[in-house]
This record gives structure tokens, sequence and C-alpha cells, in this order.
């Protein structure tokens, strides 16, 4: 079948049938997008580099998932205990990363709104703890530190980064 006008592909294709937004609608959105997240390639190399990366990691869940696997550094702070906890814990003056499971778990997402209700500049990372440790960075568990090989369908296995 050919399509002979561009309204008519577009209103046949799902992928077009709510049209994309303006340009200036998508460099708000996508700025915005941007100021709430954070990726797990760019945490961890922040955490890397030589000096104080500017901001703190935050682990969102429970103990037992912490003891299984939790970033290097981060911050254990359960969700549901940093109204009360998260002041004598964190300083109000650094930005906070919060991660939770993964991308199929918006625990880091109630984690970052309880901060943000009270005060805390704070962001999300993409991915979580499970691309954490997909991208191939190390871990540590309550047995010791722990590393992956990275999975080439989440990260580049012969670059130092993905180029985006």
């Amino acid at each position: 079948m050919v399509m002979t006008s561009h309204s008519t592909a577009t209103a046949a294709h799902p992928v077009l049938r709510v049209p994309p937004a303006s340009p200036a609608a998508a460099a708000a959105y996508f700025g915005a997008s941007l100021a709430f997240h954070a990726d797990v390639s760019d945490v961890a190399a922040a955490l890397a580099a030589d000096g104080d990366p500017g901001f703190v990691v935050l682990d969102s869940r429970s103990t037992a998932s912490w003891d299984q696997g939790h970033i290097p550094g981060a911050v254990h702070l359960p969700t549901a205990l940093i109204p009360e906890q998260a002041a004598a814990l964190l300083d109000p003056a650094v930005p906070v990363v919060t991660y939770c499971w993964g991308p199929g778990c918006n625990g880091a997402t109630r984690a970052a709104l309880a901060l943000a209700q009270l005060g805390f500049h704070v962001k999300e990372m993409l991915g979580g703890f499970e691309y954490w440790v997909r991208e191939g960075f190390a871990y540590e568990t309550w047995e010791g530190g722990e590393r992956r090989a990275a999975d080439p369908l989440t990260a580049p296995v012969d670059a130092a980064d993905c180029g985006c």
C-alpha cells in the first residue's frame, strides 16, 4: 500500500499517531529530565575520579538488599527512614543521587521525592543497582567486594564509554 500524504502515513503509524512535541517543548522536557536523572556510567566515572564528586550516593533499599550488594561508598538509608534519619546522615548542601534495584522499581523515585520534600537537591540514578552491576562496575556485599563482566547489551566492552 502506498501512502500519498504525510498526514495519512502519520495517522496510520502508531509511533507518530501522537505527533512529536515542538522542538522547544522537547528541549524543555529533555533538559528537565537531565536535571532529575543521572546515568550509571556518569555516576561511576564521577566516583572513580580523583577528588570529591560533588554528590553523595544513597541506596534506598532494605538492609537485606544492601547486604546482597551495593555501590561502594553509598549511604544506606531505606526510603521509609528518610524523614527521621536524613538530616543526621546527609548534608543538605550536597546533592544526593538515589538508587534502588533497577528500572522496574520506583524505590529510588520515592526516596528522591522524600528527600526533595525535606529540602535536599536530588537526582535519581537511572538503571539502579541492576545496571551498576550489568555495566561491570565494582560493588560490595556483606562478604566483600565483587565485580562482574560488563554485559555487552548494556555497556561498551571495548571502549572507555559509549560515546553518547
